[in-house]
């Protein structure tokens, strides 16, 4: 949420085990402070929060049934938290982008779907690489006695997620299956293996 607010867009839509909270105008940064000290600090439900102004709550729905018109959606709890029938209701509320921001929580029926009805998907192997990059930028940091403030940390997990993102494209491009990241990512990530088992012996072809 917050990445989406500093690129300049409107986050109208959260969810956790119980239900969605929904915003038809977006979270104002007041409501989102608030959304956050209460997950993050007190460790409440989202219902806490269904009589501010402006929000609305959905007891028992995954914030994928609520209709909510949007341009981009950005699953990041569970595992199959979009099954066909969510990527129907995205489909209809005009999304045109869906970027995984968790291990897999698309399930294969619902990926097919999207793949055939929206303009992006980005599957979890690339969009959800940043956790993993930025451990590893910790890493390097503790090995090296470093300190990298937020600013530099954030330059440097786009530059890696910018190339995933090169990679993934050019590698669909290459394999004549143009905008499907899907694959792209799934091929680029089978040749680097590929290509460090033969430089190490182990293969002859």
């Amino acid at each position: 949420a917050e990445k989406v607010l500093e690129l300049g867009g409107v986050v109208i839509s959260f969810s956790d085990s119980s239900g969605a909270l929904t915003a038809e105008n977006g979270f104002s940064r007041a409501q989102l402070d608030d959304l956050f000290q209460l997950k993050n600090v007190k460790r409440g439900r989202l219902s806490e929060m269904s009589n501010a102004s402006g929000l609305k709550y959905h007891g028992g729905k995954s914030v994928w049934q609520t209709g909510m018109k949007c341009d981009v959606a950005l699953p990041c709890a569970t595992q199959n938290e979009i099954t066909v029938d969510g990527a129907k209701t995205l489909v209809q509320s005009g999304c045109w982008c869906v970027a995984e921001g968790a291990n897999m929580p698309t399930t294969n029926e619902a990926v097919e779907f999207l793949k055939t009805k929206i303009d992006i998907y980005i599957p979890a192997k690339a969009a959800n690489a940043g956790g993993v990059a930025t451990s590893a930028l910790e890493m390097a940091q503790n090995s090296a006695r470093l300190f990298w403030t937020a600013e530099e940390v954030d330059a440097k997990l786009k530059g890696i997620m910018n190339n995933i993102f090169e990679t993934s494209y050019k590698t669909a491009q290459e394999f004549g299956r143009p905008y499907d990241l899907q694959f792209g990512a799934n091929a680029a990530g089978f040749l680097k293996v590929y290509k460090a088992y033969k430089a190490m012996g182990y293969l002859k072809f």
